[in-house]
């Protein structure tokens, strides 16, 4: 049994944190900040790590980014003589001010604690926040050229660990960028996601939608992810089926497209012909797939997406996105079919480099959900059918080719005619 002086202690304990108002406040907001798990970043250390740029507290003492910091503050430099030169002072005054009201929240975004003081942690989230807006305003000009995709910048502004809480971003643009246009912050950042996309056609979105995912993203990486998500919850469902390459599937009939025309950027569907169940050969089912961009950097957006997914216990629909492309794809003729049927685009030097790539993103990633179970369902039934139906003996065989002979014949007699 404990004594009054020891309960006295305790008690003055927890008046002690329960009155540390700002030790509160940063645990009351979960963190979305973090490092990827070590058995992600052994897997592919080089994407995870900024090459150019250091962006909020994670990296800023890597001895390799400190040569940057210089050119950091030319762009800040930049921004303000591109805003009010001889308000240079005040416009950073609203800055640290708006930064220092929210430094319990921001410390709350981060899971690991860093050694700097209060003071240091401000300057670095105007600095950073005020870089990453004049890099895009000034690499991204109102000609409709987009400079991004010639740079390195953009692909360290995407890295798990290289950010900085979007409310940050959001409220240096609002006493910033904002003092010389009528654009909101999502329309201002989009030449940077269509840069890091991965999915052609994704990102474009109503104006209305940008407003609702920059007030819910915990910053860039979560405002990207958030474009690849469903209007509404998809129920998750793990295939029982055997699982089929393209190159298979493709013997078996099955077509791939583009999926153009979805709600859902990342959905699959399997469209079927109306007469396949009498005609097969006339009626192949098609498989509608999103149209993937691969390049040299298409490896890293995808790995931290999918640990992104991970850390944040957001649904995982980029994971089993790139699960279901894993099935697809064994060997560089599945890629080659695929870029044949226009759903990849590959930019890297062969295809066995980029059938390799995807087959290890999923590697010792947790395997949560699959969104694509129905469809692949689909398949496996249409493949165990046809084996069933005209595979199982000679004499199905013989049959088979004598429709199809039959059924072409008629048809160059019938045009031979007209």
């Amino acid at each position: 049994m404990l004594d009054n002086k020891a309960v006295k202690i305790i008690v003055q304990r927890l008046l002690d944190s329960v009155g540390d108002e700002e030790s509160n406040m940063t645990m009351a907001f979960s963190p979305s900040i973090d490092s990827a798990y070590n058995i992600l970043q052994d897997i592919s250390p080089n994407s995870f790590v900024p090459r150019v740029v250091s962006i909020g507290p994670l990296h800023r003492y890597d001895t390799n980014l400190k040569r940057f910091e210089g050119r950091k503050a030319m762009y800040v430099q930049q921004l303000l003589s591109y805003l009010k030169p001889s308000k240079e002072e005040e416009i950073l005054t609203a800055c640290v001010e708006k930064v220092g009201n929210l430094i319990g929240k921001i410390k709350g975004c981060y899971c690991k604690n860093f050694p700097c003081m209060d003071g240091e942690l401000e300057q670095m989230m105007v600095m950073d926040a005020c870089f990453i807006l004049e890099f895009i305003r000034s690499e991204s000009d109102d000609s409709g050229s987009n400079k991004l995709f010639n740079s390195y910048i953009p692909y360290d502004l995407v890295l798990l660990e290289n950010q900085i809480p979007f409310f940050v971003l959001n409220d240096i643009f609002g006493l910033t960028i904002s003092l010389k246009t009528d654009q909101s912050l999502g329309e201002f950042i989009l030449p940077l996601l269509k840069c890091l996309n991965v999915i052609q056609g994704v990102i474009p979105k109503s104006s209305t939608s940008r407003s609702l995912l920059i007030n819910s993203a915990d910053h860039i990486l979560d405002y990207l992810h958030k474009f690849y998500m469903p209007e509404s919850y998809i129920e998750s469902k793990f295939p029982r089926s055997t699982i089929h390459s393209a190159v298979e599937l493709d013997r078996a009939g099955v077509k791939f497209m583009p999926n153009k025309s979805a709600t859902w950027r990342l959905s699959m569907k399997v469209e079927k012909h109306r007469w396949s169940c009498i005609f097969w050969f006339l009626g192949k089912p098609t498989l509608r797939m999103p149209v993937l961009r691969i390049n040299h950097f298409t490896e890293l957006i995808f790995r931290n997406l999918i640990a992104y997914e991970h850390l944040s216990g957001a649904n995982a629909y980029i994971t089993s996105y790139a699960r279901a492309m894993e099935m697809l794809i064994d060997t560089h003729e599945d890629i080659a079919k695929l870029v044949r049927s226009e759903v990849i685009i590959n930019h890297l030097g062969s295809n066995e480099e980029a059938a390799s790539m995807i087959n290890r993103l999923c590697k010792e990633v947790v395997w949560t959900s699959f969104f694509y179970g129905e469809e692949w369902e689909k398949l496996d039934k249409h493949f165990v059918n046809l084996r069933r139906t005209y595979f199982n003996s000679p004499w199905n065989i013989i049959a088979l080719f004598a429709g199809i002979f039959l059924s072409v014949l008629a048809m160059l007699q019938t045009s031979s005619k007209n």
